[in-house]
């Protein structure tokens, strides 16, 4: 226990429960105390002045406090003297253990490493005054993991304690470690924490194979490629350090066989590297290696980080179809051949001891026209068609070869043809060339440069040669210049021409080939005759004829003759509208009517059809459906059920009425603006005849005479009608 001193003084409690510390006074004054914690941790006797902790004090909470203590008057609380600060300092006990920073640690070491290896600083703390005694004084110790492991004491070092600790034995260690204060003495607080140390792994163990010789087998039907079996080094290393790779270093099927390695499982695959023969070779026999693919300098010296391993391979006999003698065939035919020409002959073979025989036949795919045919026995291939070298120069078969007992068996091999030139094409223009020459030629050059083609091959074909025909090769007009470049240009001899005269002119020239023997044709040059003004350019001869032939008087003439035609023609039409048409149509053959009033323009022509009105001339006929002539139908119309033939006895209203129901109904023609109107009367008309022959009226000014002549006529056109009511002859 402390006493409390002036200002100027520090007092020092420790930290234990309820202890009080006194301040002597001279006087009975009334004491205060006000700061830090006063009232709440701190309380005064005010009569005997002794300052008390009501609870208990820690450190490492608040290491001090700071009062202000002062002394009043009882009865008027005035002040007797200047109030006096104390500071209350907490001293410490060790009453905190050590903290390690982490409950678990992790660390890494490699195997076999030297002794004395640092590995991981583990670090403590303690709460505790480091300042004060020895409370906060730690002392790190093992207290798992020897003799593998040790600790340095004063910094919390863990290092390696045993020489070639081997991952392969044991991966994983756990070591735990003890933090203690008071210097590691007796009555010391202390922590633990656990480390976790792993060795991490070096290429210390070379690959070995678990046995000496690997057996294998192969048909000799595999294809390169193909892999005949595996062998495995096994390294107990891991990660890079347990990589190996594969090689073959001696034997005899050192050609045939090669070695890979599948960095997945870790194993040698042994491939075929060529085509095997069971009749040439059954057995080979390799050496295969394996390696590391990563080694360590440190531990070169243990000795080569690598094994060895025999493999011997079986081959097995299988039944292999027919090879040919070559990968691949070219022959050469010439065009234009007679049918059953040679061409070349394909040979295989079966490479089976037993050596069945062969058949040979074509891929019809490769072949589709069927220009060659082969025969089955030895192979043969012959041409059937006439071949030509312009339309196909190059024909790519494929041909089969197949045991006889085993069609399953079979062998493809390509045949190329080729089909040799020969010269059966002429040469001609590239184009149809055509020009024009001036009237007033103005210039020496050429008119044109023709070109020439020939579809036969170069040494049938240029170089060309161009002339003109023997019997113009003098013309006054136009002569030809070979330029020797397979090309000619046409030149005009004559400075000036004439349309009036002549305003085409057509030459003719010949192209010869280089072919032996050569081949020719004669192509034909157009020229026009132009008039030519400045880079105006005219070869119209209807325009020149009537600019330079007529003159301006004999021009008006031909307008004027126009015009008067045309007049003429209008007159001429005028008239014949104006003219009437006779009521009745004294023919003898087919009397027709048909009146159209249009409120419009009507279709012309075509709507005088649009009602044959052949059938009322005979009621008796069949009433069959007439299609419209003025339309196209869309489709075929049938006359609408339910409407029968008319009878013998039918009335001219009823036909109207069925005719008039008929076009109605039907969907395929439009409904046209037209009034139909037929003159007829029908049978047993009680109206009596209409006819004005008998009547008595003489003032009449009908010519009695005519009618009388007429007479029979108008019975005949009755009976055409099929009227009862005839026209009787007065004669």
């Amino acid at each position: 226990m402390m006493w409390a001193e002036p200002a100027d003084h520090q007092l020092s409690i420790k930290d234990l429960p309820y202890t009080g510390v006194h301040s002597k006074k001279q006087t009975k004054e009334h004491m205060l105390i006000t700061g830090e914690g006063a009232g709440i941790i701190f309380v005064i006797d005010d009569k005997s002045g002794n300052i008390h902790a009501t609870k208990t004090l820690d450190r490492e909470e608040r290491a001090q406090y700071t009062l202000t203590a002062q002394a009043v008057d009882r009865n008027t609380n005035r002040p007797l003297e200047p109030p006096s600060e104390f500071i209350v300092k907490v001293q410490d006990i060790n009453d905190n253990p050590p903290e390690f920073l982490y409950e678990n640690y992790h660390a890494n070491v490699p195997e076999r490493s030297n002794v004395g290896t640092s590995v991981i600083q583990v670090t403590a703390s303690d709460a505790d005054d480091p300042t004060y005694g020895n409370s906060a004084k730690l002392v790190y110790s093992i207290l798992e993991g020897q003799p593998y492991f040790s600790v340095e004491a004063q910094t919390g070092i863990i290092r390696t304690a045993l020489p070639n600790m081997d991952r392969e034995a044991k991966e994983e260690y756990h070591v735990v470690i003890q933090a203690k204060d008071m210097g590691g003495h007796m009555g010391g607080l202390s922590g633990t924490t656990k480390v976790t140390i792993t060795l991490t792994d070096v290429n210390d163990n070379p690959p070995k194979f678990p046995q000496s010789v690997y057996q294998m087998s192969i048909s000799e039907a595999a294809i390169p490629g193909e892999e005949a079996g595996r062998v495995k080094a096994k390294d107990p290393d891991i990660g890079e350090n347990g990589l190996v790779a594969y090689n073959i270093i001696d034997g005899d099927g050192i050609e045939m066989f090669e070695i890979t390695t599948d960095y997945e499982t870790q194993e040698g695959v042994v491939k075929l590297k060529k085509h095997l023969d069971y009749e040439t070779k059954k057995t080979y026999s390799l050496k295969v290696e394996a390696a590391n693919v990563h080694i360590d300098p440190k531990f070169i010296n243990n000795g080569p980080f690598k094994d060895t391993v025999t493999v011997k391979i079986s081959v097995e006999d299988a039944d292999e179809p027919p090879v040919f003698l070559a990968p691949s065939y070219i022959f050469e035919v010439e065009e234009n051949a007679s049918p059953g020409v040679s061409v070349g002959r394909v040979h295989a073979k079966d490479p089976d001891a037993k050596n069945s025989p062969i058949r040979y036949s074509i891929d019809r795919h490769t072949d589709l026209d069927r220009y060659f045919d082969i025969s089955p026995e030895d192979g043969s291939i012959m041409a059937i068609k006439r071949l030509d070298r312009e339309e196909i120069a190059w024909h790519n078969i494929s041909v089969y070869a197949a045991e006889i007992h085993n069609r399953h068996h079979e062998a493809k091999v390509p045949v190329a043809i080729k089909v040799t030139d020969e010269n059966d094409n002429a040469p001609k223009f590239t184009e149809a060339y055509e020009t024009t020459v001036c009237e007033k030629r103005q210039s020496n050059e050429p008119l044109i440069t023709i070109t020439a083609e020939d579809k036969d091959d170069t040494a049938n074909g240029p170089r060309f040669i161009f002339s003109l025909p023997p019997e113009i090769i003098h013309n006054p007009n136009f002569t030809l210049h070979d330029n020797r470049d397979n090309s000619a240009s046409v030149i005009a001899r004559r400075t000036s021409f004439s349309r009036q005269m002549q305003d085409v002119y057509f030459l003719p020239i010949v192209i010869s080939d280089a072919g032996k023997p050569p081949l020719s044709s004669t192509n034909t040059l157009t020229i026009r005759v132009c008039g030519c003004d400045g880079d105006r350019i005219s070869c119209n001869p209807e325009a020149y004829t009537l600019n330079a032939g007529l003159s301006t008087g004999a021009l008006i003439a031909i307008l004027a003759c126009i015009v008067i035609l045309l007049v003429i023609v209008v007159l001429f039409v005028t008239l014949k509208r104006q003219k009437k048409e006779p009521l009745i149509v004294f023919e003898e053959e087919d009397v027709r009517e048909n009146i159209i009033t249009y409120d419009d323009e009507g279709g012309g022509e075509e709507d005088t059809e649009a009602f044959d009105i052949a059938t009322l001339q005979n009621p008796d006929g069949i009433n069959g459906f007439i299609p419209r002539k003025d339309i196209k139908p869309e489709y075929q119309y049938m006359p609408r059920p339910g409407l029968r033939p008319a009878p013998n006895s039918v009335d001219v209203d009823d036909f109207i009425n069925t005719r008039i129901q008929e076009a109605d109904n039907d969907p395929t023609a439009p409904p046209y603006d037209s009034i139909q109107i037929y003159g007829y009367e029908g049978r047993g008309s009680v109206a009596g005849s209409l006819s004005s022959l008998e009547s008595a009226t003489t003032d009449s000014d009908l010519d009695y005479d005519y009618l009388h002549n007429w007479g029979p006529r108008f019975k005949k056109l009755a009976d055409l009608y099929g009227s009862k009511d005839t026209v009787e002859d007065d004669s």
